[in-house]
């Protein structure tokens, strides 16, 4: 049976410093934006308090979870923790995210505050502040044996920063940022850093989709409202205008005695 809390209650704290492995959700605002999901393995995460959640972002081809959070308006996010070993469990932690994308005060402050070691090709850190928290059963999650961590992402990235520190300019972060983390798949703005330098060194993003079916923009919202309701507001308000210009002192003449059909007949003219 599910249960569900409004904070980390203390008993499962420990439980989820302990875990090898997370998931992370979210998407964008547009209803034909796509939902990302994506496993983080390593202890490069933990808990601040009953309400915050953080991890370490590494760097990698993609970077959905960043562009969704930045997006305005949006910011959902959901943590899901399975247990692979003991008694079953899903915890599930969700909450609004926060991008301290490295290289700003936030990334500096909280780093040192907390003591936090980064890797090389940390490209920031996400602060989920959580407003519920949910946990089920599990029965059907396997059990499986952790062995041990895969050191290829944190190699490469330290070679690369070698290569780098060598004098090889092509190797920097900034580039591979640009290059790879600017963008989402369907178009939002990501890193910051990597925009500015797309933008300096004239780096075209990769393109991460492909076939007709991929998007060829962003089609996100306004102010809350989706591109096609808001023109068909705009629309709708264009003919009341209208109607109100061409026939508003005939409107005003036939006051509370107006006739229904007169409000039809006036519509019909407009529409044709």
């Amino acid at each position: 049976m599910g249960v569900f809390y409004e904070t980390i209650p203390q008993s499962m704290r420990q439980w989820i410093l302990d875990q090898k492995v997370f998931w992370v959700a979210s998407a964008p605002l547009s209803n034909i934006g796509h939902v990302n999901m994506s496993p983080k393995g390593g202890p490069y995460f933990g808990v601040l308090d009953e309400r915050t959640f953080w991890y370490m972002d590494l760097s990698g081809s993609g970077n959905e979870t960043i562009s969704h959070l930045l997006e305005p308006k949006n910011g959902r996010i959901t943590i899901m923790f399975n247990a692979f070993e003991g008694g079953p469990r899903i915890l599930r932690l969700w909450g609004h995210g926060r991008v301290l994308e490295y290289g700003t005060d936030e990334y500096s402050t909280f780093i040192e505050s907390n003591k936090v070691e980064t890797l090389p090709g940390t490209r920031s850190i996400i602060m989920v502040d959580i407003h519920q928290v949910g946990s089920s059963c599990g029965f059907s999650v396997p059990f499986y044996d952790f062995k041990e961590f895969r050191p290829v992402l944190n190699n490469f990235f330290e070679k690369k920063r070698q290569r780098f520190e060598a004098g090889d300019t092509k190797e920097s972060m900034d580039r591979y940022w640009a290059y790879k983390n600017s963008m989402s798949m369907d178009g939002l703005p990501g890193m910051q850093r990597g925009l500015l330098a797309a933008k300096q060194e004239k780096v075209v993003p990769i393109k991460k989709m492909v076939g007709p079916r991929a998007p060829k923009r962003y089609q996100g919202t306004t102010q809350g409202i989706a591109i096609e309701h808001a023109f068909l507001i705009a629309f709708v308000s264009f003919l009341l205008g209208l109607t109100l210009a061409m026939y508003g002192p005939r409107l005003m003449e036939a006051g509370p005695t107006l006739d229904v059909s007169i409000l039809r007949n006036i519509m019909e003219r407009v529409s044709s």
